[in-house]
């Protein structure tokens, strides 16, 4: 569980790296920052922690690219507080950023392994998302509503059953369409309940499945 100068220096590098890419909100900077990514990879691998590029995690799972980490945290624009709904724990990665930031987090996760390990890792680094296994499809009903919702996997339709889990002027964000055609979009929930869908570009995401394994 070291965490030397070195892994640091190379946060530093990685900030910087996501700087140049268009990362502008200070607070994920920080986070990015101050999160030890190393910890999340396994030990022969850490020498691809900051490379600014996802790596698999097992059960056919990835570590997020570190940009697409801020990327969607940017978009959700956390307040500290903000009680939100991350749909894919995998690594636990993304759920300690936003918890780094200052959010309430929520983390549900189909693959029980991922959910176990990431149960495991984060409490003993400092952070305590509330961890759920099941089926990222159906959100946390008795949990909602949400001030925000990320989901960290492609998803082929509008899953609308977390749309009904966000706060009215809550904001989701999440990857749409095939496996190898996804959009993300921010999703505005309005007063009277309908939607906007803002395009945010073309990413790649291992897709969203129904169910729990």
């Amino acid at each position: 569980m070291e965490d030397t100068y070195l892994h640091k220096g190379l946060r530093r590098k990685l900030v910087e790296e996501l700087k140049n890419k268009g990362i502008s909100d200070l607070r994920v900077l920080a986070a990015i920052n101050k999160v030890p990514r190393h910890l999340f990879m396994e030990s022969s691998f850490v020498n691809h922690a900051y490379k600014d590029k996802a790596f698999p995690i097992g059960s056919k799972q990835t570590i997020s690219q570190p940009y697409t980490v801020a990327y969607q945290s940017e978009l959700l624009q956390i307040e500290s507080g903000d009680k939100v709904l991350e749909i894919g724990t995998g690594s636990g990665y993304q759920a300690a950023v936003l918890v780094e930031m200052g959010a309430k987090v929520f983390t549900i996760e189909r693959h029980k392994t991922l959910s176990m390990s990431a149960q495991m890792l984060l409490p003993k680094i400092g952070y305590r998302p509330q961890f759920f296994y099941g089926d990222g499809f159906e959100g946390l009903p008795t949990y909602a509503p949400f001030d925000k919702i990320i989901v960290t996997a492609g998803a082929a339709e509008m899953p609308e059953k977390l749309i009904s889990q966000l706060k009215t002027r809550g904001r989701m964000v999440i990857p749409l369409g095939p496996v190898d055609d996804q959009t993300m979009f921010l999703i505005l929930k309005n007063e009277d309940g309908s939607i906007e869908k803002i395009e945010h570009g073309s990413f790649l995401f291992v897709p969203m499945l129904k169910g729990k394994v």
